[in-house]
Formats: C-alpha cells, structure tokens, sequence
C-alpha cells in the first residue's frame, strides 16, 4: 500500500503546502484520491510526484468544507463518492465566514459520476468509504463552532473517512475527524469487523491540550495502534503528547510531498 501526500498544511521540500488535504491511496489494485485542497495545488503538486490523475479510479471527498473539496473546480469526469450532506451551505459562528464547498450539488451532478451515501460504502474489497459515522462517546463531537444557513448548528454528520483492511490489521484514513477519531475507529471495526487497527493516517481535529483530548488519547492508547500520521488539522502540542503518551506507537510527521508506504 501506498498514499502520497499531495496536499497538507506543511510544505515539504518537494511540494508546497496549503490549508487542507489531498491524499493519493495505491491499494487492492485501486487509485483512489480522498479530498482534493482547497486549489489546484493537488494537480500541481501530483505531477512533481508522479502521480496521474487521470488514472484514478475514484474521488472520496471526506466532507464539505472548502479546504477538503474546493478543489473539485479543477477536475472532472470521475467517480464521486461522498455523503450526502456534503453541498449544504455552512459557516463559522465567529464571523458569519462561509466555510461550504464552492460547487453546487447540482453541478456535482454534471460533473461527475456522483455517488451519495450514508451508508458504509465498498470501493474494493477491502476498501471503505464509511459514510455516516454514528457519535456514540460522551466526549467527541459536543460542541461545535459551525452553523447551517438557518442559524442551526451543524456538527458535520457528512464528516467520513476511508478505511482499508491489511494483513497487519486496519488503516484509517480520516480526513479531519470532525465526529471524532475515537468514534471513527469504533465504527470502523463494526463495519469491517476487524480488530487490530494498524495505521491511522489524516486529520484529527485535535486542536487544543483539554479534557476531550486527554480522553480521546486514553482512547488511542488503548488500541495499541502501531503507526500513527497526524496530519492537517491536529495542532503540534497535541502531536507532541500523542507521542509521548502513546509510547508503543510510532508517531510520524508527515509534510506535503511525503510518501507513505505501508
């Protein structure tokens, strides 16, 4: 198995950085490519590593915020799998900001060959897209600084991931865990009904040293996950804890241009 960071918050020394993520996944045969950066730097940033786009066999969007999706404007005529959720409009409380993906569902539509769903979704054998992800712990996922267009609150119940089941065990793939890692996990093992979580590798939405952190790394710990890619939106103190709580585990930084091979 093989994923390629084509996008990530941190500029490596081949590829430039930006808010966001974009993954190329080589694995059971398929090339899959989950999220897309908010611009065209996944393009560009492929090309510098070999990777064709042309040839992917599908486009996973983890949810619908612009730094996961707006890059969609840039590509057309693939496969889309993605919640359903995923067009509606949402901003930030703080500033009224609009934080949605720029493309309609109705020019999704027109653009792709578009598949919505809710449910846990096959893209191979041992590939998933897990569509809707139930928020079952008293800790992830409470509280949340976005709202919908009608003032409601919007906790991103499209937020997803892909997970793929490996000889070693289970490699999750979240994009920004926004229903929470810990959740994430939990249901990817009733989806796959394996265990042994190998690899975690994306965005934990770990923004801050406090109580929910500490709970979600008890959680971790308790996994006894072997390798661990805490990328995008997990801040650098938290990466620091992970990695000094989580002692069995080993936790790598990962930059844009990176490539991981599993």
């Amino acid at each position: 198995m093989k994923i390629k960071v084509l996008v990530e918050n941190n500029s490596g020394d081949l590829c430039m950085g930006e808010k966001g993520i974009s993954l190329y996944i080589e694995a059971d045969d398929k090339k899959i490519l989950l999220d897309t950066g908010e611009t065209s730097l996944f393009l560009e940033n492929a090309s510098k590593m070999g990777v064709s786009i042309n040839d992917l066999d599908c486009i996973v969007l983890s949810h619908g915020h612009f730094d996961h999706g707006d890059g969609l404007r840039f590509i057309r005529g693939k496969k889309l799998i993605c919640h359903p959720d995923s067009f509606i409009k949402r901003f930030r409380k703080r500033d009224d900001s609009y934080l949605g993906l720029h493309i309609s569902l109705e020019k999704a539509k027109l653009k792709f060959d578009l598949t919505l769903s809710k449910e846990p979704y096959k893209l191979s054998e041992n590939i998933f897209f897990l569509g809707e992800i139930p928020r079952e712990n008293d800790f992830e996922s409470k509280t949340t600084p976005f709202k919908l267009e009608n003032g409601e609150d919007d906790f991103v119940l499209d937020d997803s991931a892909v997970v793929i089941t490996t000889e070693k065990g289970l490699v999750v793939i979240p994009g920004c865990s926004h229903s929470g890692v810990c959740n994430i996990i939990k249901y990817t093992k009733e989806v796959t009904g394996v265990e042994k979580v190998y690899a975690v590798i994306g965005g934990l939405h770990l923004l801050r040293l406090d109580d929910a952190t500490y709970k979600s790394i008890d959680f971790l710990k308790k996994e006894n996950i072997d390798i661990f890619y805490p990328i995008h939106c997990t801040n650098k103190v938290v990466v620091e804890e992970i990695s000094k709580l989580l002692n069995n585990t080993e936790v790598k930084t990962t930059f844009s241009g990176d490539t991981i091979i599993l």
